[in-house]
């Protein structure tokens, strides 16, 4: 990494430092030295030493009286009482006393502390500016004061390869004609192409554009500059702006390379437009902008930039000449999570037995630092296990760690809950398992979880699944609210159990309605827009408050529809939900298919 080496010190930088250590040695050691020789007592003593005459100095303070015995050896002090006859015992003691004398600080002191001390202090200020105007012109001051964090690794950043980065093949095909005009630039010269300028790298969290980044970088071996986005916001107005120029500077001298800003939505969000906006963030995207105009295409250097926000940013950094390309690293699919999990499988000891697909559909929606910490979850187990090797057992329980957190095995239900939940999440598998287009069911169980389940049901596609339609979001709706649908028939209440269902099944209903075009009362009319497409998916109205209320009787009208169905569904299989409801309480945990082989004798 590339250091920024501080220039010499002037010597008057160190007499400063000198001059005001000895006055705080003074200001604060010697008074404190002296106050650890004086004893203090109570008044009744300094009284009784009084009268008997062994008293020699006594000076009287504001708030204290300091004085020492006849023979002047030792130093005491007492707080000062109301005494009107103090005086006339002194002098029949014989004490030789005084009044406090207010002492004023010496001229030659205040002189130099007023004058002298602050001239020195600018002097200092000025070397420094000047030698910094000098070396790099008046910004580089501001860049080294807010404390350059650039990095640059000379060769391939951490060894990292494109075969290290599994689960997107295709942002690795967009990138790797990066690295091809790196190797030869003259190819491109030659037809007269130029390169893109800047790359975006957009998706969720954790889907590796970071790794990606560096394994262009690994690829072509060419210096890698990466830097935060929120490594520029800096609290004084331009010095941003300074660490981007100093950045775009090092790049040049350095090229071919290539340029990366994580989390470039810190410093590239829009620019609100008001005429009071010249903020340190915009001060810092406007330099920004300045320095991706100010190199052509193919001088060699190749901006990358990462972010979860792209809605978020400025219309002048995302246009063709700034950030060409737009390069989507999504969730992986099926193939992808299941050549992630071999990737971190090769750190660790593997069992030979272990199905890769079986788990990577397990995981589905699963990012890649998830797949990660699934593989490194269950070699932790195996560790807490005593063993030597990972099992898939391990496999599966980290992905049931990750879903719904650590068993919980401090909490111990009643036999009355225990039933109410063994009969909650067979109504859920079985209206899953009665209905077609259903992802089959392949665990059921319940023991809690840290996460607050009390237990729960994994279903798992068979591949891959991008569209759904009408009828299977209807399906998913009825197997959620089959929870709540077998407690009522199991035991004629309710309880607080099927909280998250609702909430689940509720999304989906006023999803239907507001975002797919699936009722027949609004058509294909978007009522509802995604504001955060990678960051939660957070959405927002954009009708009136008549269709609003029209749009909640609507979700009401479909949730209510589907728990219906659940609760015929289940009502025609009643003799089959009281057996698997028994078989599960006594046995905790049960697989899909020991579910199944009850459910069709």
């Amino acid at each position: 990494m590339k250091e920024i080496k501080n220039p010499k010190r002037p010597l008057v930088y160190y007499s400063v430092i000198v001059l005001l250590v000895i006055i705080a040695f003074n200001l604060i050691a010697v008074p404190a030295m002296a106050n650890a020789q004086v004893k203090e007592v109570d008044y009744g003593t300094f009284m009784s030493m009084t009268d008997k005459g062994d008293i020699g100095k006594v000076q009287v303070e504001s708030n204290q009286i300091i004085f020492t015995d006849k023979a002047n050896q030792n130093f005491y002090k007492t707080g000062v009482m109301y005494d009107p006859d103090l005086v006339a015992r002194l002098h029949d003691a014989g004490a030789t006393f005084s009044s406090e004398i207010v002492e004023q600080t010496s001229p030659l002191l205040s002189f130099f502390l007023t004058w002298i001390l602050p001239i020195l202090v600018f002097v200092w200020i000025g070397d420094i500016m000047s030698k910094k105007m000098m070396k790099g012109g008046p910004n580089s001051l501001a860049f080294n004061m807010g404390g350059s964090s650039a990095k640059v690794y000379v060769k391939s950043a951490d060894g990292i390869k494109f075969d290290d980065v599994a689960g997107e093949e295709e942002a690795k095909e967009n990138l790797s004609e990066i690295v091809e005009y790196l190797h030869d630039p003259e190819r491109y010269r030659e037809i007269g192409a130029n390169m893109p300028k800047g790359v975006l790298l957009v998706g969720p969290p954790g889907t590796g554009k970071t790794m990606l980044a560096k394994a262009v970088a690994g690829e072509a071996n060419v210096p890698f500059f990466s830097m935060s986005g929120s490594e520029f916001v800096e609290m004084f107005v331009g010095m941003g702006a300074s660490k981007v120029r100093d950045l775009f500077k090092q790049a040049k001298e350095k090229a071919p390379c290539i340029v990366f800003i994580d989390e470039i939505d810190a410093i590239g969000k829009k620019r609100q437009g008001n005429m009071y906006g010249n903020d340190e963030r915009e001060q810092t995207l406007n330099q920004l902008l300045t320095e991706m105009d100010g190199f052509e295409g193919n001088n060699g250097v190749i901006i990358l930039a990462a972010t979860n926000q792209p809605e978020s940013l400025d219309p002048a950094l995302t246009r063709p000449g700034r950030f060409d390309r737009r390069v989507p690293v999504e969730l992986p699919d099926l193939k992808g999570r299941e050549d992630i999990l071999k990737v971190h499988a090769r750190k660790i000891r593997l069992a030979d037995n272990v199905d890769f697909n079986k788990i990577a559909r397990m995981a589905s929606g699963a990012s890649g630092a998830e797949l990660a910490n699934i593989v490194n979850e269950a070699a932790l187990r195996a560790v807490r296990n005593n063993r030597k090797i990972v099992e898939e057992a391990d496999l599966e329980e980290s992905i049931e760690i990750v879903i719904a957190g650590y068993q919980k095995k401090n909490a111990i239900l009643t036999d009355h809950e225990k039933h109410i939940v063994a009969y909650h999440e067979i109504g859920h598998a079985l209206v899953a398992a009665k209905q077609t287009n259903s992802a089959p069911v392949q665990k059921i169980t319940i023991v809690p979880r840290t996460s607050g389940a009390l237990g729960y049901t994994m279903q798992v596609d068979e591949g891959n699944h991008y569209l759904m339609t009408r009828e299977e979001i209807e399906n998913k709706i009825a197997t959620l609210t089959g929870g709540r649908a077998a407690e009522e028939l199991a035991f004629n209440s309710v309880t607080t159990g099927a909280s998250n269902d609702i909430e689940q099944a509720t999304k989906l209903a006023r999803a239907m309605v507001t975002r797919y075009g699936m009722s027949d009362e609004f058509d294909m009319v978007a009522l509802e827009t995604v504001t955060n497409q990678y960051l939660g998916g957070d959405t927002s109205l954009a009708c009136s408050a008549d269709t609003q209320r029209e749009i909640d009787r609507k979700v009401v009208e479909l949730v209510k529809t589907q728990h219906d169905k659940a609760i015929k569904i289940l009502t025609e299989n009643r003799a089959k939900l009281d057996e698997l409801a028994k078989y599960l309480y006594e046995k905790e945990t049960i697989t899909g298919e020991e579910f199944m082989k009850v459910l069709e004798d």
